[in-house]
This record gives structure tokens, sequence and C-alpha cells, in this order.
């Protein structure tokens, strides 16, 4: 358990190592349970969240349109701080999935990557 763990460590470090983010450009941070979804825009300057989603209070949906629906309202609560271009942290988690659903859909509405 402790090594894979790990090894979740070192993939988050290396992602986060090539990201270069400033404040113009806040970083959308993305964490994927078993059962929900959660994606965050941070500003790493002040070290401060913008803005949140996650799927908590949406029903009757599968898990990928759960994503979906999290990263259009992250944009459209994006859109409304003027904020249109960002930087995707997918952490430990492969582009695949939820997370490329929510990213796609983050995309397709406003943002830019």
């Amino acid at each position: 358990m402790l090594a894979k763990f790990a090894k979740r460590l070192q993939r988050k470090q290396r992602i986060r190592a090539k990201i270069s983010w400033t404040s113009s450009k806040p970083r959308l941070s993305v964490y994927r349970s078993n059962s929900n979804i959660y994606a965050q825009l941070i500003d790493d300057i002040s070290w401060k969240t913008l803005c949140s989603s996650s799927d908590l209070k949406i029903e009757n949906w599968n898990k990928t349109d759960k994503a979906t629906k999290v990263g259009e309202e992250l944009a459209t609560k994006a859109k409304s701080l003027n904020i249109t271009e960002i930087v995707f942290d997918r952490g430990w988690f492969a582009y695949h999935g939820r997370v490329k659903a929510l990213a796609d859909a983050a995309r397709s509405i406003w943002l830019k990557f």
C-alpha cells in the first residue's frame, strides 16, 4: 500500500513540475474519488481557491455525465470571474474517462488550456 502511494505521489510531483502557472493563468486541479469528482481553480501566487465545483448535488446521472456537468459548471463560474486561460492539473489521475470528460466540458464552454 505504501509503495502504491509513493508512486502516485511521484506521478503527481512530476506532473506539477511540468506545469508553469501565473496569477493570470490559475490552475484547474481535479480530484477523483471512486464515487465523486471535484474540481477547483487555484491561484498559486496568492494561495487562494477562486472557485470550485463538485458532483455532490447532481442526482441520477452516471459518473462520466456528472464529470461533464462539473466541468460545465466550473467553466461558467470561471467566466463570471473573467478567467479565460487556465493550466490543467490532473494530479496523479490518468487523462482518461471522467477526468477527460471534465476537461473537455470545461474547454468546450469557455476555458482555454
